[in-house]
């Protein structure tokens, strides 16, 4: 379980892929101190297992080895090499629980169709999918990569979201760029409720 907050971003070191799956390599610091092979790590909100770590100053490279259907299932297929990833460790018991609940199971993939300065601020629109619309309300909760944030309005088919500096700081949005493509969660509890309604 992750909460949304990111703790650092990281950078694509290597792409490769093999027979059945394909390998990503990411070069990451204070967020992976402690990390052991097979422990968790979410990149860019999509919870992944790391196979190998290894050394590289101050830094470490974790590979993952996903499958197709993560490949296809995310904006991984559009990482290049040093691309920006968001990078969370997943939620210990008596952290501080700044965001909301975040699983690491991405629900789909979303375009960039706004994403301009206003003020001090962004604001950044999402066209989603019409199953990861259905969960989308205002002033509820998403995960856009990985990044906890509070929806402030949602039209049909797009929802949009306001991005203070700091998080424009820290985070992989400060390179995106409209037409790019971002990794949704939806509120894990929307799932719940409709399930309950729809056996009621």
């Amino acid at each position: 379980m992750f909460t949304g907050i990111v703790e650092e971003t990281g950078t694509v070191e290597k792409i490769a892929r093999g027979e059945k799956s394909i390998l990503l390599t990411v070069r990451a610091g204070k967020s992976v101190r402690g990390l052991k092979i097979g422990g968790s790590l979410a990149v860019n909100g999509c919870c992944l297992t790391a196979i190998k770590i290894s050394s590289a100053g101050k830094f470490k490279l974790v590979r993952f080895d996903l499958l197709n259907e993560t490949w296809e299932r995310t904006n991984f297929r559009y990482l290049k090499l040093h691309s920006l990833v968001n990078l969370e460790r997943p939620l210990r018991a008596g952290d501080e629980f700044g965001g909301h609940m975040v699983t690491g199971h991405i629900d789909g993939v979303g375009r960039i169709v706004r994403w301009e300065k206003s003020g001090a601020d962004h604001v950044l629109e999402i066209a989603a999918p019409r199953d990861v619309m259905r969960y989308v309300i205002e002033k509820g909760s998403i995960a856009l990569d990985g990044i906890s944030l509070t929806v402030a309005a949602v039209t049909g088919k797009s929802f949009r979201v306001w991005i203070i500096p700091h998080t424009l700081e820290v985070t992989g949005l400060r390179e995106k760029k409209v037409g790019g493509f971002v990794n949704l969660e939806a509120d894990l509890l929307g799932k719940y409720v409709e399930k309950l309604i729809a056996r009621a």
